[in-house]
């Protein structure tokens, strides 16, 4: 907006209890003046109220100023008025930080803040987004730069801080292209649900332990995940297929994981599951979370009994990646707009073929390639990625008559 050369820019911030009627006295006494709305920005925390109002006037600065403080005394708030304030226009800002924690201490936050600064990097604005189960703190973030090498360089030296005071930081690029997210696939095992099935089936066989070993290696990137599935398979033969209903029944979601299903249809996303694991045993699931994709591998059933293979295509790492890239055209969605949620190093490729990537309680090897790692056992925490906040979630499950505040699935 522009204004006259001979104008006056006010700078007019208001601050205290937050009450009824404190904006409406406000620009009731800015009504009666000549001045224009240059910007406005207000934030509420525990009950206290920051508003902050900038205008130019063609008129006497220092009666306007006589008249707003007259104002705001009238309904007992504070109120600072600087003549001749700075009205330069915003840039958006480059980068989205979020920042998780349990709980968010002033020393981390004074480490990422330093950290940021030593880039170059200005903090524009700060907004809570979550109390629970964690905290969560968006940045928005201008670093002069947004290109591949910033975001790089950015994410890390914030994952340093991240590592050094137990919070997670998750780095984005602003602007809409973070809000144009359409797809999202998640892994199952240890990331969807909490356990591995394969190693509930196993149990079933009394070879829990040897399965484990040979998932464990397979997970940290030791062990080719074709080899490491034939192997642990082997260990199911002569199973009754029966098994197959007994673990589907007992599968447990991952604390929020019904919740941020929930919240990401009701924003229109498409939402799907690729898994090493076994079709038979989460079409279930799927199917009760109304989920839109599933690719898993199917295991082999002989006259009601598990032969110890698998049939059809394996879905191993890069079965992954192109699982994820199917999804993707058949809804017609950019790869720029898909995210992939996983643990382990047969994710690799899928993270690093989605627009965003998220590692969640992940090995090393997972943790080097993704674009943002979870750490805390809460996978609602994905929506605070994409800037949902735990108001916006709590009052969408009260219109639905979901209200729910507790960490579970």
């Amino acid at each position: 907006m522009t204004h006259a050369s001979d104008d006056t820019s006010v700078l007019i911030t208001v601050t205290g209890p937050d009450k009824p009627g404190v904006t409406s006295a406000l620009m009731g006494a800015l009504a009666g003046q000549q001045v224009s709305l240059l910007d406005v920005e207000q934030v509420v925390i525990r009950g206290r109220l920051t508003l902050g109002v900038l205008v130019s006037v063609a008129g006497d600065p220092e009666k306007l100023q006589e008249v707003v403080e007259q104002a705001m005394d009238s309904v007992g708030i504070d109120v600072f008025v600087e003549v001749g304030a700075n009205t330069g226009s915003r840039s958006p800002s480059s980068h989205a930080v979020v920042v998780l924690g349990s709980p968010v201490t002033a020393k981390a936050f004074r480490a990422i803040a330093a950290a940021l600064a030593e880039l170059g990097g200005n903090i524009d604005s700060i907004r809570g987004i979550a109390d629970y189960p964690l905290t969560g703190l968006e940045l928005a973030v201008s670093t002069g730069r947004d290109d591949v090498a910033a975001d790089a360089t950015l994410r890390k030296a914030l994952a340093i801080v991240a590592s050094g005071h137990g919070v997670d930081i998750a780095v984005e690029r602003g602007g809409l292209a973070r809000r144009a997210k359409r797809l999202i696939v998640f892994d199952v095992d240890s990331t969807l649900i909490q356990g591995e099935v394969i190693e509930m089936l196993a149990a079933k066989a009394g070879r829990e332990a040897e399965v484990a070993a040979v998932t464990e290696a397979a997970m940290r990137g030791e062990l080719d995940f074709a080899e490491s599935l034939h192997q642990r398979v082997a260990a199911l033969a002569g199973l009754d297929a029966e098994v197959i209903d007994d673990v589907a029944q007992s599968l447990q979601l991952t604390p929020g994981a019904r919740t941020t299903i929930r919240t990401l249809r009701r924003l229109g996303y498409h939402c799907g599951v690729v898994s090493g694991g076994f079709r038979q045993v989460i079409d279930g699931l799927a199917h009760e979370l109304e989920l839109d994709f599933v690719q898993a591998n199917t295991l082999e059933i002989v006259d009601g009994k598990l032969t110890g293979r698998v049939i059809g295509e394996i879905v191993d790492r890069p079965g992954k990646a192109r699982a994820l890239r199917g999804f993707a055209d058949q809804v017609g969605v950019a790869m720029e707009q898909t995210i992939a949620v996983g643990d382990g190093a047969n994710d690799i490729d899928m993270l690093s073929v989605a627009g965003l990537g998220i590692a969640f309680n992940a090995k090393p090897a997972l943790r080097e390639v993704a674009d943002a790692a979870l750490s805390h056992p809460f996978l609602d925490a994905v929506l605070f990625i994409l800037g949902v906040t735990r108001d916006e979630i709590e009052a969408a499950d009260a219109a639905d008559g979901v209200l729910r505040r507790v960490p579970l699935a």
